[in-house]
């Protein structure tokens, strides 16, 4: 063994850390299966109808007077401020959508004194809704297909199945917060967590390179040792590059608005996970899996000619 100073030993927590992953992604398909999720209008189709107050509005009464209106069914909720009030409400066969947006409008305006003015409609078809949701599961699991190719023939493919894992690893669980809070999923958080393994994929090829080169120079090292050091000389372009990143994260979220709440959400969490998961995920499977120095160093290639002068 040998002792190298000012490691960091993130290999002594690898235990601990594969059962909090484990734990976390069996808690998160459970979440998924059994509670489900708030898809948006993007994936159920419907009609989301925008509304503008003078005054703040009270959503419980806006609740009864729809209920009284016959659309019972509706999710209100504030859009931005307490003077905006987003109206979703599911699709209704034979039912035009300005129909529906003229008599929400109505009822509304009848229930109060204030100046109720309409914001924005918009309309989704089921099928589309349904459509949408198809593509984007494939396109999750096409990214991911992708992926473990190219790291297999790019790396070694213990570093493949340990770097999609992590991928998978940090969607199931942002997608499992999104159900556990029972915030909206639409496009636009899709998209997220698209960009989410994407991010965390760039994390997990600079970790595999490290690691690689760090079994190229270092010898007569334990596996465990060349990754430990190699992970603290990632460790400080990981900080800055995930607080910077946190950094401007945390502006869309409190300043974006509500249009794009879900998106900046989707990755703040998905790069702290990401980050984790880049450490410990990809790095803990990898040795499990018995990576080695003789894995990632290329075989020798004999020259032409090479071993015929002893016949000569």
């Amino acid at each position: 063994m040998i002792a190298f100073t000012n490691t960091v030993n993130f290999m002594k927590l690898k235990t601990p850390a594969m059962l909090l992953s484990c734990f976390l992604v069996l808690g998160s398909l459970g979440l998924i299966f059994f509670k489900g999720l708030n898809f948006g209008l993007d994936f159920t189709g419907g009609t989301v109808i925008e509304v503008g107050y003078s005054q703040s509005a009270d959503l419980s009464q806006v609740r009864q007077t729809l209920d009284a209106a016959g659309y019972g069914d509706a999710v209100v909720q504030y859009f931005g401020s307490s003077q905006d009030i987003a109206i979703r409400i599911a699709p209704r066969d034979g039912v035009e959508q300005s129909r529906i947006s003229n008599e929400v409008l109505s009822a509304l305006t009848a229930a109060t004194t204030d100046t109720v003015d309409l914001r924005r409609v918009e309309f989704v078809g089921p099928s589309v809704g349904a459509e949408l949701k198809e593509q984007g599961g494939l396109a999750t699991l096409a990214a991911l297909l992708c992926i473990l190719v190219y790291v297999a023939f790019r790396y070694e493919w213990r570093f493949a199945l340990g770097a999609v894992a992590a991928l998978a690893h940090d969607v199931i669980i942002t997608v499992g917060l999104f159900s556990l809070l029972w915030l909206e999923f639409d496009l636009t958080v899709l998209a997220a967590v698209l960009a989410v393994i994407g991010y965390s994929l760039n994390d997990t090829i600079v970790v595999c390179d490290r690691i690689r080169e760090g079994f190229r120079k270092i010898r007569d090292a334990l596996p465990v040792e060349v990754v430990n050091e190699s992970l603290t000389g990632t460790l400080s372009r990981t900080l800055v590059t995930s607080l910077t990143t946190i950094l401007v994260l945390l502006v869309l979220f409190f300043q974006g608005g509500a249009l794009i709440h879900g998106f900046a959400t989707a990755l703040l969490f998905g790069v702290l996970i990401g980050t984790y998961s880049s450490i410990y995920v990809a790095s803990s499977i990898s040795l499990m899996l018995g990576i080695s120095r003789e894995d990632l160093i290329p075989p020798p290639v004999e020259k032409e000619g090479e071993g015929t002068e002893s016949l000569l």
